[in-house]
């Protein structure tokens, strides 16, 4: 089951600025890919000694070091003593439970988004965090695994396809911003598919497991919404204050992004109101199955209460020979047969009176 509660207890008692990893322990290597492009030229290195990131640091074209993998946190302070990264922001980039925000360094921007992804095997919504940080030269991002949605901005910095290779590192982190927030409409996407799946299932024959799969996409529903609404803010804090490393060309760029995260929130919050109605769904259901059930039972008992009674009368058995008033339907020659059609007459009476008032 998706979690929504975390925990940074390893921190507990450092002092700021101490990096510490918080997160999934890990026994993958940190992978880093290093790729450098200009309009004419581009080259990709995997796990680059510090000395091509000093060079490329220092070239005037576009660089974009990204590294797969936080759980060694000597490796991301060792390229943090490279990039001249503050502390306080490599603590934030290996505690990997951060709120999507944004801040701005004299020598670089940082901000960290929420990535979702969607688990095929378990069948639910997982979180990654991605921090990326801007600066003149280079554009860095770290992710605690291998794997994200960026293949598709590395094959159009490979192909040289669109405006990416002419334009700076501000269109390329506004292209990976991009492509974030569009994986947040693939998630959606995959829950669209389930909420539908559920609601055939509630018409139909609702059952425990039923209620079990709505509590699950309930807490998807939390974990994408404190996912997107900080994401909301912290690109409206890049419009604001962006401005040293973001070009004015790249700002409308930054708007559509900002009507996208719109987008999300909407549909987030559309899906969370539909799951609600759901879990109402499923117990007014549940709760009409046992009023059926219930009304069976009650016409059952309507129906036999008379016939005990008869029977419970005849059971008593008092002696005819003490007095003519103890049973004389006990010497009658159809004793027996008149018990039994007085039950059937009863019971048919009753069973009329039923269907008289609507109630079967």
């Amino acid at each position: 089951m998706v979690s929504i509660f975390h925990t940074s207890a390893r921190k507990a008692g450092l002092p700021p600025g101490t990096p510490v990893y918080v997160g999934r322990s890990r026994v993958e290597p940190v992978r880093m890919t290093l790729i450098d492009y200009d309009a004419t030229n581009y080259s990709c290195i995997e796990d680059p000694a510090p000395e091509s990131c000093q060079r490329a640091r220092e070239s005037p074209s576009v660089t974009w070091l990204n590294v797969d993998g936080l759980h060694q946190a000597a490796k991301i302070e060792e390229l943090g003593s490279l990039f001249n990264i503050h502390p306080l922001t490599l603590e934030d980039i290996l505690n990997t439970h951060q709120r999507p925000k944004m801040d701005l360094f004299d020598d670089y921007l940082y901000f960290v988004v929420s990535l979702p992804t969607y688990d095929e095997q378990v069948g639910e919504i997982s979180k990654e965090q991605v921090s990326i940080i801007l600066t003149e030269r280079v554009l860095l991002t770290f992710q605690e695994k291998k794997g994200d949605p960026f293949d598709g901005v590395r094959e159009r910095i490979r192909n040289n396809k669109g405006r990416i290779r002419k334009m700076g590192q501000d269109y390329l982190a506004y292209a990976l911003l991009d492509s974030l927030v569009d994986n947040y409409f693939v998630i959606l996407e995959r829950v669209g598919e389930q909420i539908e799946a559920l609601e055939d299932e509630l018409l139909e024959n609702p059952e425990t497991e039923t209620l079990h799969r709505i509590h699950g996409l309930k807490r998807e529903m939390i974990l994408l919404r404190k996912s997107v609404w900080p994401l909301r803010e912290m690109i409206g804090g890049l419009q604001r204050d962006g401005g040293p490393y973001f070009g004015e060309a790249t700002f409308f760029y930054l708007k559509d992004v900002y009507d996208h995260t719109i987008q999300v929130i909407d549909t987030v919050e559309t899906y969370r109101d539909i799951i609600g109605g759901m879990l109402d769904i499923y117990l007014s259901t549940m709760s009409n199955k046992m009023n059926e059930v219930m009304k069976v039972l009650t016409i059952f008992a309507a129906l036999f209460i008379p016939q005990t009674l008869i029977a419970g009368i005849y059971g008593m058995n008092f002696n005819t020979a003490a007095s003519p008033f103890n049973m004389p339907e006990l010497n009658w020659l159809y004793g027996y047969p008149f018990a039994l059609g007085l039950m059937a007459l009863v019971g048919g009476t009753m069973l009329l009176f039923l269907k008289w008032k609507k109630w079967l």
